[in-house]
């Protein structure tokens, strides 16, 4: 019953998570759940400031619909911007209780059922009729534990690569997941967000083409956030000329073969146009693949071969026996962005993910 009690709960708490009435100054909030963090702001790369954990006391100084800045109860002092849905005005003892629950359930039912909920309960409970709420829990999930689930288009960057294989490994083995990894170009994760429920994306441009992607986005309900700007860089076999050169220009291309991905796109521009644009002319001879592994066997096998990409981490290189080296006559930018709707709010799952790519960026795109 209890079990039943608390995801009926979280049935009608879950459709007001993302648009959160502001809190008003001086209110005490606790934490509703398991752990989160203090944020420097409401950025969404912005630093951690300290972990709270479920229970912990807050006064709110400011708020808006999605944000409020915050201090400790216990330490005045120390401030930063938590998100609404992650805390509550609900009294909540950090004291561990005799009712056996978790502290996942603890959590979740700690969010507790809005005014209008409550009375709804308290009016109907003398014939409340559970069946109808197994109903709803099957209709959700399937009669099953519920899964969590995480879904997010990349631009085939190595970077992002290693990011998310590292977040692969510290998925909790306990944890019921299913887990969506897509890469493709910039159209296709922008339509995956709009129109497949993909809740995350990476899109990749050039800086010059900066404005049409923003009025796409802006036109498409969509909020964007900068991971980083960066040059191309050349990869190719340890066995290519090129690996022997210190100083690369483009003139040494015009014999060997370009690996190249064949789909790039900007808003309103024709594809002819945008092609022209993105695709050299350097090079006669071109290879079109649509995804990494290809890639990186042709350059490993075939040493005439060579392609332009962002950054790769060094083991990857290791691992098929790359080169990579700048060529300082290409001085072209790009941008990689995240985005997803202005009304999506990120689950536990996205910002370890996120987190991972803000590391590798680090890493690798020095």
């Amino acid at each position: 019953m209890k079990k039943r009690i608390i995801f009926g709960a979280f049935i009608i708490f879950a459709a007001g998570t993302l648009f959160c009435e502001p809190f008003k100054q001086n209110t005490k909030v606790y934490v509703s759940v398991k752990s989160t963090y203090l944020k420097s702001s409401q950025e969404l790369f912005s630093s951690k400031i300290c972990n709270m954990t479920y229970g912990d006391c807050l006064i709110v100084l400011e708020s808006n619909e999605k944000f409020s800045k915050v201090c400790l109860q216990q330490n005045p002092s120390l401030t930063g911007w938590i998100s609404n849905g992650s805390i509550t005005k609900k009294k909540i003892s950090k004291k561990s209780t005799a009712s056996g629950a978790s502290q996942e359930e603890l959590a979740l039912a700690g969010k507790g059922f809005s005014k209008s909920a409550e009375e709804t309960f308290k009016k109907g409970k003398a014939n409340l009729n559970f069946d109808q709420i197994d109903e709803i829990e099957n209709m959700f999930s399937g009669g099953t534990i519920s899964k969590k689930h995480f879904s997010v288009s990349v631009p085939r960057a190595s970077y992002i690569a290693e990011a998310f294989a590292e977040f692969s490994k510290v998925i909790d083995k306990d944890m019921q997941a299913e887990i969506l990894y897509k890469e493709t170009n910039s159209m296709r994760a922008v339509k995956n967000i709009l129109q497949e429920d993909y809740k995350l994306g990476i899109i990749r441009y050039a800086e010059n083409y900066d404005k049409y992607y923003k009025t796409m986005m802006d036109e498409k309900g969509l909020d964007y956030e900068l991971i980083t700007e960066f040059r191309h860089v050349l990869i190719m076999s340890f066995e290519s000329p090129l690996a022997k050169k210190e100083k690369i220009t483009y003139g040494d291309l015009v014999d060997l073969v370009e690996i190249s991905n064949p789909d790039p796109y900007v808003p309103s521009l024709p594809l002819a146009e945008v092609r022209k644009e993105e695709l050299s002319e350097i090079s006669s001879r071109r290879i079109f693949v649509f995804e990494r592994a290809s890639q990186f066997e042709l350059l490993s096998e075939n040493p005439e071969t060579y392609m332009w990409v962002s950054p790769v981490p060094q083991k990857t290189l290791e691992r098929f026996g790359l080169a990579q080296r700048k060529c300082d006559e290409n001085k072209r930018v790009y941008k990689d962005l995240l985005i997803h709707r202005k009304d999506y709010s990120h689950s536990e799952l996205d910002n370890m993910f996120i987190e991972y790519v803000i590391k590798s960026k680090r890493e690798v795109l020095k």
